[in-house]
C-alpha cells in the first residue's frame, strides 16, 4: 500500500508539472505578453492558477459533492482544458510562424529594430484572434458532443461467414463514459437507438463507466432494456479498472449483459454460426491476479474454419489477435481523437484510430470513435457513434 501511494504521488507530481508548464505557456501568451491593464490581468492570472490546481482537489472531494454540483464543476474544468488544448495549438502555430519570419529577416539582414509598443500590439492581436477562433471552435465542439449520436452503418465482408448468416448485424457501443457529466438520460437515448437498429447482437467494447457502482447504478440501469436476438456482450476497458471492475462485472451481469472475460460464445444456431470472443483490456494485467488479456484461453479448442469476431478494447490488441486467426476485431479506446488534431498523438500509441482497416489478408479491425466522450464535453471533427456493423460473406 505504501508503495502504491508513493507511485501515485510521483505520478500526480509529474502530471502537475506538465499541466503547470502548459498553463504557464497560455498565461504568458494570453496575459503577460499582451500586457492587459489591471484588474483584468490579475483576474485572468488568478483564474488560470485556480483552474490548474482545481482538478486534483475536485477528485479528492468528489465523494462529498452532490451529483449536480460535481457535474457543474466537472463540465467547467473539462471544458477549460479542452479549450486550453486548442488555444495552445493556435498560439504555438502563431509562435512557429513568427520564429520562421524572424529567422528569414535575420538571415536577410532586414530584422526590424525592437519596438516594445509594436510587440505588445502584436501580442494582443494574436491573443484576441486565438481567443475568438477557439471560442467559435469550442461552440461547434460542444454542440457535436452533446447533440444526437450518429448511427453509421458499416458493411464488413468476412471470408468465413456462412452464407446463411449474411446480413448478421452487430451494434457496437464503446467509450460511453457514464460518470460525472454523462448520465441516465443520455444512456436511455443510446439504448433506444441501439434497439431501433434491430441488431442480432449488441457488443460493448469497454470504458462504459467512470465511477463506482454505488454512485452510478441508477444511471446504467437502462442497459437492462437493450434487446438483441443473440444477446448483449461486454468486455472491459481501462476505465473499468479505475472504477471497481469486479463490482461492475457483477452489476452488468445482473442487468442481463454477458461479460466476456477471455472466453467466447456462439452467435447463430445449429444451421449456421460464428464465434464471438472477448478479452480483458490490454492494461488489465497490472490490476492483480486473475486480470489481463488471455488470448490462448479465449481461443482454446476453436475450429479455425469458423469465423471469429473478437471484442478487445484497445486497437493495439490486434497484434496478438491477428496471428490467432481473428477475422474481425472490434475496438474503441481512441475516441477517434475526440478533439482534432489530437488523433495524431493517439496514433503514436495505437495502430488504428478510427474506422475499418484491413490488418492483414485475413484480419480486419473496426475502431469506433466512441459513443460518449471523456473529459471535455467536446468533439471537433470527430462525431460520436453507435455503430451498426452488417456482416456479409466475402
Amino acid at each position: 500500500p505504501m508503495r502504491s501511494v508513493g507511485q501515485f504521488v510521483v505520478f500526480l507530481s509529474i502530471v502537475m508539472v506538465i499541466v503547470g508548464g502548459w498553463q504557464f505557456y497560455l498565461w504568458a501568451r494570453l496575459v503577460r505578453d499582451p500586457g492587459w491593464p489591471e484588474p483584468y490581468a490579475r483576474m485572468a492570472t488568478v483564474a488560470i492558477i485556480a483552474l490548474t490546481l482545481a482538478p486534483p482537489l475536485v477528485v479528492a472531494g468528489a465523494r462529498w459533492l452532490s451529483r449536480p454540483v460535481l457535474k457543474a464543476i466537472s463540465v467547467s474544468l473539462y471544458s477549460w482544458f479542452g479549450m486550453a488544448f486548442l488555444l495552445a495549438l493556435a498560439l504555438f502555430a502563431t509562435d512557429l510562424a513568427r520564429w520562421v519570419l524572424r529567422g528569414v529577416q535575420w538571415l536577410s539582414g532586414n530584422a526590424p529594430p525592437d519596438d516594445p509598443a509594436r510587440r505588445t500590439l502584436i501580442a494582443r492581436s494574436v491573443a484576441e484572434a486565438a481567443g475568438l477562433t477557439v471560442a467559435a471552435l469550442g461552440v461547434v465542439s460542444v454542440r457535436s458532443a452533446l447533440g444526437e449520436v450518429d448511427v453509421p452503418e458499416v458493411n464488413v465482408k468476412l471470408e468465413r461467414l456462412p452464407p446463411a448468416l449474411s446480413g448478421l448485424t452487430l451494434v457496437q457501443l464503446t467509450d460511453v463514459h457514464i460518470g460525472p457529466t454523462i448520465g441516465r438520460k443520455f444512456l436511455e437515448q443510446v439504448v433506444e437507438k441501439s434497439n431501433a437498429a434491430r441488431p442480432d447482437a449488441i457488443v460493448i467494447t469497454g470504458d462504459l463507466v467512470d465511477g463506482s457502482v454505488a454512485s452510478l447504478r441508477e444511471h446504467v440501469a437502462p442497459l437492462a432494456k437493450l434487446k438483441a436476438r443473440y444477446g448483449v456482450y461486454f468486455v472491459t476497458g481501462n476505465h473499468e479498472y479505475y472504477s471497481g471492475v469486479d463490482q461492475w462485472m457483477a452489476e452488468l451481469e445482473r442487468l442481463g449483459v454477458r461479460v466476456l472475460r477471455n472466453e467466447r460464445v456462439t452467435l447463430g444456431d445449429r444451421g449456421a454460426s460464428i464465434d464471438l470472443a472477448g478479452v480483458d483490456d490490454h492494461s488489465a494485467h497490472g490490476f492483480g491476479p486473475g486480470h489481463g488479456a488471455d488470448y490462448a484461453r479465449a481461443f482454446r479448442d476453436r475450429d479455425p474454419e469458423r469465423e471469429l469476431v473478437l471484442l478487445a478494447h484497445q486497437p493495439s490488441q490486434i497484434v496478438q489477435a491477428a496471428p490467432a486467426g481473428v477475422g474481425l476485431q472490434l475496438s474503441g479506446h481512441t475516441h477517434g481523437g475526440q478533439i482534432w488534431p489530437f488523433g495524431a498523438l493517439v496514433r503514436l500509441n495505437q495502430p488504428y484510430v478510427a474506422g475499418l482497416h484491413r490488418h492483414n489478408d485475413r484480419t480486419q479491425i473496426y475502431v469506433s470513435r466512441g459513443t460518449g466522450y471523456w473529459g471535455p464535453p467536446m468533439r471537433l471533427l470527430c462525431p460520436a457513434e453507435i455503430t451498426k456493423l452488417v456482416l456479409t460473406p466475402a
